[in-house]
This record gives C-alpha cells, sequence and structure tokens, in this order.
C-alpha cells in the first residue's frame, strides 16, 4: 500500500500513516447514530417508577414511550386529556433516561478494566478476507475509536461527579445560609421593634436611596452617537468558524437529557409541577423562558414590545464603563451561582425569576447557563422550533430526546413561527428613519456601512412601491387605487418588485451582524424624528397616514375615539418598536426556497392599510434539523387524530422513513359506560341537520336547532356546553332565538351565557357559569344547570376543562370547516395537490387538508368533556355528515369505538335520560 510514494508498513512512519488517515475524520464517520453504547437487543421494562399505581394504558404508554426512545425512533402518541399524559411521559422518559447512564457507567467501567478485550470484540475478524494493511488499519481506526470514546466517557463522569459535588455543598452552605438568615432576621426585627422613629425613618430613606441608584444604573436611556453608529463591517466569512471555535471552547459539555416543549409558559409550570411529584430523586430541571417573561430588570420590563425588551437587555450588555456600567443583573460570577442553585431542586419559572430577585442575578441567563448539565430542559415552542432562537440559548439536539406535547397543531405553529407580514407603515418609517440615519451620520460610516445602508434603503423603497407607493429619493406618495389581493411565489414577487439581483441573504447578514435595526432605534430614540417628506395627490392616503402615525405616536390631543379604537394591535405594536426589527424577518422569510413558501401582497385605497405577508407551505424544511439531530422524537398530546398530516406532511417530507415511525394511541381511563357520543341527523320535527354554509342561515334549521338545544337542556342535568362554527354565527343564532322566544324556553331550565370575544372577560363569564351550576345543584328551584354558548376554534375550546358539572353535555353544532374562499388556504391546498400524491379513496391531498383543519377543531372542542376517571358527559355531534366514514374515523378512537347514530330525535330523549339515570346519586 504506497502513498505518495511512501510505503507505508505496520512499523514505521506513524506520523505520515496518521496524516495520510485523518483520525479524526476516521472516527467521525465511524460513530454509531443516536446512543455511543452499542444496544444488541432491546429490554423494556416491565414496572416503571410511578407515584401511584399507574393505569394499564399508562404502563402501555410507558413501555412505548421507552422502546421508541431506545430505537431511537420518531413517535406520535395520542392520550387523552385525563389519563396522566403528562406524568406517563416523565416517568417513561426518566426511567430511560436512568437506564442510559446506567449503561454507560457499566460500559465506561468495561472499556477500563478490560481494555484489549473490548478492542477484540470491537475488531472481530470478517469472514471476508482482507489484506494485512487493510486488517491493521481497520484495528487501527477502532483502537482510535475507542480511545476518543473512552476519553470523552472519562470526562463526562468526572464532570457528573463534580457537578454532584458542587450541588451538595451548595445545599450545605445554603441549609447554614438560611439558617442564619432566619437568625439575622430575627434580631433584626427585634432591633427595629425598639429602634426610636429616627432610627426607623433613617433606615427608609436610606433604601429608598439605594433604590433609586439600582434604577438609575438600569435605565440606560442616554446614548452617545459612537453606541448608534455601526462599527466597522466586514462581510466575508473567514472569521466566522474561528468565532464560532472560541465560542465553544469554554462552553460546558452537554449530558444526554431530554427536552420538553409546550406552547405556553403555564403549560410548562404544570409540567414542572408534575415532575416533582415522580419518584426519582436529584432530577436536574431547568426551564427556560423569554425575556418578558424572564426579564428582572424594571427599566427593561416596562418598556412596551418584546423586540424592545430584547434589544435593551442586549444593548445593556455592552456597557461596561464606569459611566455606564450596564446590566447589573447580568455578572457571570452571580450566573454561575444561580446556574448551580436553579439545578438543586425542581422549580419552574416564577421560582426561577424569585431566586433571581433574590440573588440580583438574571433568571434568563442564569436558565441557559443551566442548560448542559440539566436532565430535563422545559422549553416553549418558539424556541425549539426556530433555528437561531434554538442556537442563541444553547440548544444542543444531537444525541438528546426531544418530547413536544400538546402537538395537535404542531403543523400550523411551524408555518406561523415562520411566517410574517409587514404593514405600508412599517416600511414608511423605517425608510424614513433610515434616511435621516444616513443623513445625519453619512460622513462618520464606513464605505461597505454606507453601501448596506443604502442597499437596505433601496429595498425599503422598492417594497413600499409594490403596494402602491410612488417613491422618489425619500419622497413617498401614494398612486391611489383599489382593493387588491395578490399571491405570487417568491421569485415571482421579487421579480416584479426589481429585487431579483439583489443579494438577499448577504443584506440580512449585515442586517443580523451590524445590528443596524438596535442602532436605528437608538438614533430614534436620542433624536426627534423628523416630519416624513411627502407629496399629497388628490387621490392620495398619505396625510392620513401620517395622521395616523402622530395618533399612534400621542402627539394629538383631539384623538378620536373611535378611530382609536379601530386600529390594530398589530398596527400599534409596529410603531411601539423599531420596525426594521420586523422588516429583517421579512427578508429572511425571503431567503426560503420558492417552493416552500408564498407572498401575499394586500394593496388597499390607503397606503397605511396595505399589508405584504410571507406565508410559510412547508413545515419539514423548518423541522427537518429538529429530526435528523435528536436521537428521537416524540409528539404527544390529547387528540393527535388525524395522525395522516403529522406522517405525510411533516416526517416523510423531511426524509423519515416510514419504518421509524411509531405510533401509539390509548383508551380512556373512563369505562363506556360514563360516555355516551351520539351522531343526531334529525330535530324534533324532523327536519335534517345540515349545517352545511347554504344551509344553516335558513330559518327553518335556526327554529330547529333552537328546539333541539331546548330539548336537550330539558333533560341534562348540570351545564350544557354549545359549540358553534363561528363567532359570527353564535351571534345570529342568538339573536334569532332571542326575538322567537327560544332564549327565554331554554332560561327556564338552564341560564344562558355567552363566550366573549375579549380574552379578557373569559375568566368571568367562566366564574359565573360555573357559580350557576354550584347554586342549581344545592338550591330546590326550576332551574338545573347553565348553557355556554362558546365558539370553535375560541376562547374556551382549548385549555379549558368543563369537567363534572361544567360540561354535562357537549353539543358540537355542524362542521367547522375554515374559510374556503381565503387565498391563503387556496394556496395551501394548490401546494398539498402538486406536492402530495391523493390518498387511498382517490382524494386530493388538499381536500384532506381542508377536512383535517375541521376534525382537529372538532376533536379539541369536544374533548373537553372528560377530565378524569370519574368524569361522565354525553356528546351530541349535530349534522348528518358525521356519518360519512371519512369523518367520524378521524374522531378519537375513545369516543368513535363508543359512537351511535340516532336517526330520529325521539333516541337521543330516550338515550340522555337514560345515561345519566345512574349518575343522580352523585349529582
Amino acid at each position: 500500500m504506497t502513498s505518495a510514494g511512501c510505503e507505508l508498513d505496520d512499523w514505521d512512519n506513524d506520523d505520515l500513516l496518521l496524516a495520510t488517515l485523518e483520525a479524526d475524520e476516521i472516527i467521525e464517520a465511524r460513530k454509531h447514530e443516536g446512543n455511543t453504547i452499542p444496544v444488541s437487543s432491546v429490554e423494556v421494562p416491565d414496572s416503571f417508577p410511578f407515584p401511584f399505581t399507574p393505569y394499564d394504558i399508562q404502563k402501555d404508554f410507558m413501555k412505548n414511550l421507552y422502546l421508541c426512545l431506545e430505537l431511537g425512533k420518531v413517535g406520535i402518541f395520542e392520550s387523552p386529556t385525563g389519563t396522566g399524559k403528562s406524568l406517563s411521559i416523565i416517568c417513561g422518559a426518566l426511567k430511560w433516561l436512568r437506564d442510559f447512564q446506567e449503561k454507560q457507567r457499566k460500559y465506561l467501567e468495561t472499556l477500563k478494566s478490560t481494555d484489549s478485550v473490548a478492542v477484540n470484540t470491537l475488531t472481530k475478524p470478517s469472514s471476508e478476507k482482507k489484506e494485512p494493511e487493510l486488517d491493521w488499519i481497520h484495528e487501527f481506526t477502532v483502537k482510535l475509536e475507542q480511545e476518543a470514546l473512552l476519553s470523552k466517557l472519562k470526562n463526562e463522569q468526572e464532570n457528573i461527579k463534580k457537578r454532584e459535588t458542587k450541588l451538595k455543598e451548595l445545599e450545605q452552605v445554603g441549609s447554614k445560609k438560611r439558617k442564619f438568615n432566619a437568625q439575622l432576621d430575627s434580631r433584626f426585627e427585634d432591633l427595629m421593634t425598639d429602634a426610636s422613629e429616627d432610627i426607623k425613618r433613617a433606615c427608609k430613606e436610606e433604601l429608598q436611596a439605594l433604590d433609586a441608584e439600582l434604577n438609575d444604573s438600569e435605565s440606560g436611556t442616554h446614548q452617545d452617537d459612537e453606541e448608534i453608529i455601526v462599527a466597522e463591517y466586514n462581510s466575508e466569512d473567514e472569521n466566522d468558524g474561528k468565532a464560532k471555535a472560541s465560542d465553544c471552547e469554554d462552553e460546558e459539555e452537554h449530558i444526554t437529557k431530554i427536552y420538553y416543549c409546550s406552547r405556553t409558559h403555564s403549560q410548562l409550570s404544570q409540567f414542572v409541577k408534575e415532575v416533582i411529584k415522580c419518584p426519582y430523586e436529584n432530577v436536574r430541571v431547568i426551564s427556560l423562558g423569554s425575556r418578558q417573561n424572564m426579564c428582572i430588570n424594571p427599566a427593561v420590563r416596562k418598556l412596551s414590545s418584546l423586540n424592545l425588551i430584547n434589544d435593551r437587555c442586549l444593548e445593556l450588555q455592552q456597557k461596561k464603563s464606569k459611566k455606564k456600567p450596564g446590566c447589573p443583573f447580568y455578572k457571570q460570577e452571580l450566573l454561575q451561582t444561580f446556574k448551580d442553585k436553579s439545578l438543586l431542586k425542581v422549580v419552574d419559572i416564577e421560582q426561577l425569576v424569585t431566586t433571581g430577585r433574590e440573588m440580583k442575578a438574571c433568571p434568563y441567563y442564569g436558565s441557559r447557563l443551566a442548560v448542559p448539565p440539566a436532565e430535563i430542559v422545559a422549553l416553549p415552542y418558539n424556541t425549539l422550533l426556530h433555528k437561531s432562537t434554538r442556537d442563541a440559548c444553547g440548544i444542543k439536539l444531537t444525541g438528546n430526546v426531544v418530547v413536544i406535547d400538546e402537538a395537535h397543531n404542531l403543523l400550523e405553529t411551524i408555518n406561523n413561527i415562520h411566517s410574517v407580514e409587514i404593514t405600508a407603515a412599517q416600511i414608511v418609517k423605517a425608510q424614513s428613519q433610515l434616511s435621516q440615519y444616513e443623513k445625519k451620520f453619512k460622513s462618520r460610516l464606513t464605505a461597505k456601512n454606507l453601501m448596506y445602508v443604502r442597499q437596505i434603503l433601496f429595498v425599503l423603497s422598492h417594497l413600499a412601491a409594490v403596494l402602491g407607493a410612488k417613491v422618489n429619493s425619500s419622497v413617498i406618495t401614494q398612486t391611489g387605487g383599489k382593493t387588491e389581493i395578490k399571491l405570487q411565489n417568491l421569485n415571482d414577487f421579487l421579480f416584479e418588485s426589481q429585487l431579483d439581483n439583489m443579494n438577499m441573504f448577504k443584506v440580512l447578514r449585515y442586517c443580523q451582524r451590524s445590528r443596524i435595526s438596535k442602532k436605528l432605534h437608538g438614533f430614534v430614540e436620542k433624536y426627534q424624528e423628523a416630519e416624513v417628506k411627502t407629496e399629497e395627490s388628490p387621490c392620495s392616503g398619505v396625510s392620513k397616514f401620517l395622521q395616523e402615525i402622530n395618533l399612534l405616536k400621542g402627539k394629538q390631543d383631539n384623538t378620536n375615539p373611535q378611530t382609536s379604537a379601530v386600529t390594530s394591535d398589530h398596527q400599534q405594536a409596529s410603531y411601539m418598536s423599531s420596525p426594521l426589527m420586523q422588516i429583517e424577518s421579512f427578508l429572511e422569510a425571503l431567503t426560503n426556497a420558492d417552493k416552500d413558501g408564498r407572498i401575499v401582497t394586500h394593496k388597499e385605497a390607503v397606503l397605511s392599510q396595505s399589508t405584504l405577508k410571507f406565508i410559510m407551505l412547508n413545515p419539514a424544511v423548518h423541522f427537518i434539523s429538529v429530526l435528523k439531530e435528536a436521537k428521537a422524537v416524540v409528539v404527544a398530546g390529547g387528540t393527535m387524530q388525524p395522525v395522516s398530516e403529522f406522517k405525510h406532511q411533516l416526517f416523510h417530507a423531511a426524509g423519515i422513513s416510514p419504518e421509524r415511525i411509531l405510533e401509539f394511541s390509548c383508551g380512556h381511563v373512563i369505562p363506556g359506560r360514563q360516555l355516551l357520543p351520539l351522531v343526531v341527523t334529525r330535530g324534533p320535527t324532523g327536519v335534517t341537520l345540515d349545517f352545511t354554509y347554504q344551509t344553516r342561515d335558513k330559518p327553518h334549521m335556526v327554529e330547529e336547532l333552537g328546539r333541539v338545544i331546548t330539548n336537550v337542556c330539558n333533560v341534562v342535568p348540570g351545564g350544557v356546553v354549545c359549540f358553534f362554527p363561528s363567532y359570527d354565527y353564535e351571534n345570529l343564532i342568538y339573536t334569532y332565538w332571542e326575538k322567537n322566544g327560544t332564549i327565554g324556553k331554554i332560561e327556564a331550565n338552564k341560564k344562558v351565557f355567552r363566550e366573549p370575544k375579549k380574552s379578557g372577560f373569559v375568566e368571568q363569564v367562566l366564574s359565573e357559569y360555573s357559580n350557576c351550576i354550584k347554586r342549581c345543584s344545592t338550591w330546590q328551584g326550576s332551574r338545573t344547570g347553565a348553557l355556554l354558548m362558546s365558539v370553535v376554534g375560541g376562547k374556551m375550546s382549548e385549555g379549558i376543562n368543563f369537567s363534572d358539572d361544567m360540561g354535562r353535555c357537549v353539543v358540537m353544532i355542524g362542521l367547522p370547516y375554515p374559510n374556503i374562499n381565503s387565498p391563503e388556504l387556496k394556496e395551501k391546498m394548490a401546494y398539498l395537490n402538486s406536492t402530495f400524491p391523493k390518498d387511498e379513496e382517490g382524494r386530493l391531498a388538499g381536500q384532506v387538508h381542508y377536512e383535517n383543519l375541521c376534525m382537529k377543531a372538532v376533536n379539541q372542542s369536544i374533548g373537553r368533556a372528560i377530565r378524569h376517571k370519574d368524569d361522565y358527559a354525553a356528546i351530541l355531534l349535530l349534522d348528518q355528515r358525521y356519518t360519512k366514514p371519512s369523518i367520524y374515523n378521524k374522531l378519537p378512537s375513545w369516543i368513535s369505538q363508543h359512537l351511535d347514530k340516532a336517526d330520529n330525535f325521539s333516541k337521543v330523549m330516550q338515550s340522555l335520560p337514560k345515561f345519566f339515570a345512574p349518575f343522580k346519586s352523585t349529582l
């Protein structure tokens, strides 16, 4: 065997051999996928540590979860609400993690004690005859691999021991400190009790002075010009690798862990509380959240938008002079102590924030530092599903487990996270600000910075032109026109806006690295923004647009309250923060592949109301990195049906083979006698219940629905929850029923409540609804409970528990299909039709998606009724279309297996009293 004219043998030229082989690359190429520990066979445990005796379905859930994690599969897990899904996830995943850690420990011991044996085991001779040189190279590379693995495992074990020792020491110190502080507080209180009024007043003044000093140091609102001028910019990439390498040198190595992801901070807090119940000792758990939830700096927290909070936080980190000390809570030694303390016991985000305030250490950055040694990391959707956010938070998925809970809307969530909308108001304002910035600092900007600033201005002017604005230098006018909605692919949009020759990747990279939007915001804060120069034509709406800007900035005293009320929250937010931040997100969206998204151009007669929106159509492109990096991925929920979308649009589209997908769905913990699901096809007078868009508004249908609900309320105890397809339809029905007397008939038995459109009133309505039911259950009056008129996809169709008497009967009125005329939905369906094949029944993928959107909404709403093992409820599906197999097959299995059809209403009136009769003693 020769290379470069040099003969290489087993005994000499070792240095040349090593250089030729490039051992690091060989080791990397030969690494095991997933675990570094080879698994000969999968042994799934029969029992799992649990806080109480688990149900059989919980045991099955944990066994399948264990198998999924051990084999590195992609799992779809469905466990109905009320079956203890969270505990099953925690106990099943922690059992696997503890077993994995024990295997690692044993494997390390084996390598230590039987080094040569292990080499021989890993280098068993092949039955195929090889050349001596190739055998030697094979053995040599395996030995290198083993040594690297042994070194890595040793380091991991040493780090674990060091962490455990440090945590024990911290706990001991903390215990002593708590005792000391308690004694000190007691003595101080005694002294203050006996102290004179002068001493008390002096102490109070001293504390107020310290408070004021802290607030002054935190404010950081005044900036020198140097801080708002972009620094010299190098656009080349040669330094990137070095910077990244240097950043990673001191980074703590990550242990194998479980990333648990859910939608909201409250759900994450609830998950952490469930971890506390589990019979596992010394579980290291950390929760991640946004700055908005975790920042403890009063001067930053008071800012109006998340973008401003993020920018001010980053800005304060860079201020480390005596005049501007930066954020007083961002100190490395305090953050390190916070990290260690946060892992001493399991705490949620609220407790982390409290600890941060006590320690004067930032919980946001302190919790990030705790990610590498943590065993469970609880984090919100946005942090996991957005790659740049994930990287910024130090999330390493390689070799780790990802569990995404409440995942029924995962596809829509991914698309929404990566979709972005900008308004003409934001574009014009950003153009105005940046033009003034360029004029102010033109002589102080480097040539390259000036070039990129002008490129951004060029992009902004052309985006404004697409929406109907006429741009001449910094002068913006509106050409007039009518309302128009146009949908284009990315390449067509870039061509039409004359941005197709612009290197958007370079412009975006400049925005991110120079942090021009932050500089621009600082510039606007320091200098009063000059008015945008405009020319108003007879059909122009720019003067009105400028008035709206002033209105939102609070500069006009004679504000019209009606005009102000019409202004959307989205518009207000766009003025509160630097609009260039949002536009950067839009530019990033323009770098997606042409086939993966579309641009919706919405022109209005008034420029300020026009918008540009990028809609993401392919969620797989942003989820593929999660699937490829993580050892195993689990998506779980109470109602995951229909699962076909997960498999086709997310997993198969990301290159995951069908063999790697594991599906698990379990029934409910309640016996069948505690559930009565009925499809109701006819009303009391024999009218066929057909709530299609064409017939649902007709008087005979509205009246028949009124008779159905009145009769149901007569026989059902406690609370009845009706779900309508939309707010408009609910309002139409209520108005009609109020006029024809149906509401009065219903209220003879049930007090009627309506879901409010504003989220601020939801808790009040729910409280009144609940109290009414409780009163009716104790009083011997004519009323038996209450009726709640809710809306599918509204405030009460998800996240609200209608357990026990709150929801003895859930009524689903019709099928809540989304608006088929929506341009975005049409484009999504067209994209699916062109990308995916027809289903087994020959239906187009877009049509299946349209139906799935409806059924997911149905499943989320009807799943509100049964919340625990002793609960019971009836579910009425009012529409003849529920008898179609394509519809009822997409209901959760725990409902569909008990589903019955009532061809006449008399069957409904017989079934309901019969169902509730055995439970009368519990009412």
